[in-house]
């Protein structure tokens, strides 16, 4: 097993016992911890624990803006996936958060992952993953991409386009055989925002069922000796909520398979669902139940394969969201605090730099103050960043004490995927650290990006 070489650090310092006060007393609104980490903890004073790491003490300790993540909470997640689906393939969707410790984690629970890019590659197998556990996805694959994929050994690679086949089949080292998998628009609209459907014509992302593209390719693929077809895949959006797009997606694609077999004789062993399945980012919202999605999915294969004649293939699911972002929180710090006619704003020393998603989906958190009670009435504010853009906001209309100031700590909880892989260095604001927390430690696992970072970046006058 490869060991991270990861620089020791200090633990910082358990926590007091926690201490319950009134909500109003610790955040000015309604003090529901059910989208937290599960090892959430009240603390005195206001503050919380994740991991039995106070809040406050990362934020002094690490700086603001920073990410930290809760290892235990994602190691959980790994866990009830591969209960969900006790017979399949569970693969981490890379680029909702990797770094090599995550790829550490993922390797010891038992997944694979699912990577976009050679760098997403690159850095898995460098930290000791093996490559025959990796799927490389991608709708516009660069013949880098494909070279490393090549190179590396990954175990499939998943055909996006027509164009691809022939590019891939004549890459393929000569005697050798490459797995694909054909990734498939399966006609279902499903997802949380328009910019996430992806199971759909009208998108980027596929081949259709729908105008005969998937079909084409499949008889393409087979005509390849360098190229050897396992299976399908589909991916049908993000944040979806309920199991009934997925069960429709299992039908069709039985469907394909079944027509596969009868027009060339060839029963592919196995069927890569995608992944997209909601979470909940505020108390209230929906999120998907995994085990109950384990078990119908199962069971609609189950029956549509009988229906076909088929024997069931080996399924294959692909979170990312899902496992990482529960697990993290993000920690800021107020900066100022401008009250105009109509309302006030908060702003804090990040934004959408660390996290664009807000301005690119309109996603909505919920700040919470940690680190100071206040006895001060909850009102209204919208959270904004420090960048240069009348859209850098990070929570609109949220509920925090009415006495927020300049040096206060805000923590936003469901951080963990999906910040630190879309952050940019707008402004030449670094991006955040991040932090892993577990038994009441902390250690780092990727540092702040430092000024020195850009200027070496910076090669010419």
């Amino acid at each position: 097993m490869t060991t991270l070489r990861v620089p020791p650090i200090p633990a910082v310092p358990a926590p007091a016992a926690p201490v319950a006060a009134p909500a109003d007393a610790v955040t000015g609104h309604d003090d529901d911890l059910s989208v937290w980490p599960a090892s959430t903890t009240r603390l005195a004073r206001g503050d919380l624990a994740v991991g039995g790491v106070p809040l406050t003490g990362i934020a002094e300790r690490f700086g603001t803006p920073a990410y930290l993540v809760d290892e235990g909470d994602i190691r959980a997640r790994c866990r009830a996936y591969l209960r969900a689906f006790p017979d399949g393939e569970v693969l981490y969707a890379a680029k909702a958060f990797l770094c090599r410790a995550m790829a550490h984690w993922m390797h010891e629970e038992g997944l694979g992952l699912d990577v976009c890019s050679a760098g997403e590659l690159e850095l898995a197998v460098t930290t000791g993953f093996p490559a025959d556990r990796i799927v490389l996805h991608g709708n516009a694959k660069s013949p880098q991409d494909l070279q490393a994929a090549l190179r590396l050994g990954v175990g499939r690679i998943v055909i996006d386009s027509a164009s691809e086949i022939a590019r891939l089949a004549a890459a393929v080292p000569p005697g050798s055989r490459q797995k694909v998998l054909v990734r498939v628009v399966p006609g279902i609209a499903a997802g949380g925002h328009a910019k996430i459907r992806t199971g759909t014509d009208d998108q980027k992302f596929g081949l259709s069922i729908t105008d005969g593209s998937a079909q084409h390719a499949v008889a393409r693929i087979l005509g390849q000796p360098t190229l050897e077809l396992v299976g399908l895949h589909c991916h049908l959006g993000s944040q979806i909520t309920t199991e009934k797009p997925f069960l429709a997606a299992v039908r069709r694609m039985v469907g394909l398979m079944a027509r596969i077999e009868d027009q060339h004789g060839v029963t592919l062993p196995e069927l890569d669902l995608g992944g997209g399945h909601g979470i909940a980012y505020r108390p209230g919202d929906e999120s998907l139940d995994i085990a109950t999605l384990g078990r119908k999915v199962r069971a609609e294969l189950t029956e549509a394969c009988a229906a076909a004649g088929l024997p069931v293939p080996r399924l294959i699911v692909e979170p990312g969201r899902a496992v990482a972002g529960p697990a993290g929180v993000a920690l800021y710090r107020v900066l100022a605090v401008k009250r105009t006619s109509g309302r006030t704003f908060v702003a804090v020393d990040g934004g959408m730099s660390d996290n664009p998603r807000p301005a690119l989906y309109g996603v909505r958190y919920v700040p919470r103050l940690v680190g100071r009670c206040s006895t001060a009435g909850p009102a209204p504010v919208t959270v904004v960043g420090r960048h240069c853009e009348a859209g850098d906001i990070l929570a609109s209309d949220v509920p925090l004490p009415g006495d927020v100031r300049p040096g206060d700590v805000l923590a936003v909880p469901v951080a963990g995927a999906y910040h630190l892989s879309m952050a940019s260095g707008y402004n030449l604001v670094g991006r955040p650290p991040v932090v892993a927390v577990s038994g009441g430690h902390a250690r780092l696992l990727v540092r702040r990006e430092s000024l020195e970072d850009f200027r070496s970046r910076d090669v010419g006058l």
